[in-house]
């Protein structure tokens, strides 16, 4: 899209009820309807790579339905982002469910495809297995990136009964593979018992740094973001977001659950915290709609990416404005 374009928003719930029609995220155009867009969010229904509780994979579809609601100003950033940019669902990314290593293929292809046009993607998984391949595109295109990892979990584990995709292993593989910054690399909210010291010497020995969700509870939202955004600097930069992140009472509908985690206000405020950084791409995962109760997971999921698309679409607005 150019800049002398309106970009298509998304369906008017003045006149059209929000519980009517397609559930697209935030009632917006699909991308065939636009034909081209500056943010694309792609759904990924993926979820053999899981070692507990499987349903994932109908996680984008849920985080799309919770995102009716969606109003087209956010407050928070002061960001109408729907005008700023064009935002489009760009549908699912169909993944082999019985063969890990081709699926991590078709979505990296599919994702090369997707960047290729110039769009930003807002992925909704599907298990963390999925953010190799995205950050190997997203790599491809902009050199090595700075990422941010929410999750209860550190995800850098070597295998899991000899197969090197799995959903903990995606940031180690991407370590070694030389996709990632090693200079810029965070775990945010990370709690819970772990199979040994050992995983905290090899977790830091790639180079990651960690926030626990206590020490998002000791030193507040505004304090974490300053501290991620010193770390991250100008680089280009991934944020991927495993739901599980949240405690258990604001994301029941996950996958690996462990208690103590962070509120979804203390991630919103984080995020929100983050709108100077260089955001090129972004995922939220592991949304595991079966186990949850009154679409709490999926709401929280939903308004999580609505942050991270907002953040895009401004710097997207900013750059044409120069």
């Amino acid at each position: 899209m150019n800049s002398n374009e309106t970009p298509r928003g998304p369906v008017d719930s003045s006149r059209i009820p929000r519980y009517a029609g397609p559930a697209t995220f935030a009632r917006l155009p699909r991308l065939d309807e636009v034909g081209t867009t500056d943010v694309a969010v792609v759904g990924v229904p993926f979820d053999a790579g899981v070692s507990y509780r499987p349903g994932a994979r109908f996680g984008g579809n849920a985080i799309r339905e919770a995102s009716r609601l969606l109003r087209p100003y956010n407050p928070a950033q002061d960001a109408s982002p729907f005008a700023l940019a064009q935002v489009a669902d760009a549908g699912d990314i169909a993944a082999n469910p019985f063969d890990i290593n081709e699926a991590v293929e078709t979505i990296e292809g599919a994702a090369d495809e997707l960047l290729g046009t110039g769009a930003r993607l807002m992925t909704l998984g599907g298990d963390h297995t999925i953010a190799l391949p995205l950050l190997r595109a997203v790599a491809r295109k902009h050199g090595p990136v700075a990422l941010l990892h929410f999750d209860a979990h550190l995800d850098t584990w070597d295998t899991y009964f000899g197969a090197e995709y799995t959903h903990g292993t995606p940031f180690r593989r991407a370590v070694e593979e030389g996709i990632l910054d090693t200079e810029a690399l965070s775990h945010v909210g990370t709690r819970g018992p772990l199979y040994g010291r050992q995983d905290l010497t090899d977790d830091e020995k790639m180079g990651f740094g960690i926030v626990t969700s206590a020490d998002i509870y000791r030193r507040g939202a505004d304090e974490v973001a300053d501290q991620l955004r010193q770390r991250i600097g100008d680089r280009p930069l991934y944020i991927s977001i495993d739901i599980d992140c949240l405690d258990p009472a604001h994301a029941p509908g996950t996958g690996t659950p462990e208690a103590g985690g962070m509120t979804s206000r203390e991630l919103l405020e984080i995020l929100r915290g983050l709108a100077s950084c260089r955001l090129v791409s972004a995922d939220v995962v592991e949304v595991a709609p079966a186990y949850d109760h009154a679409e709490i997971t999926s709401v929280a999921a939903s308004h999580t990416a609505y942050e991270l698309t907002t953040i895009m679409s401004r710097q997207i607005a900013e750059a044409r404005a120069q």
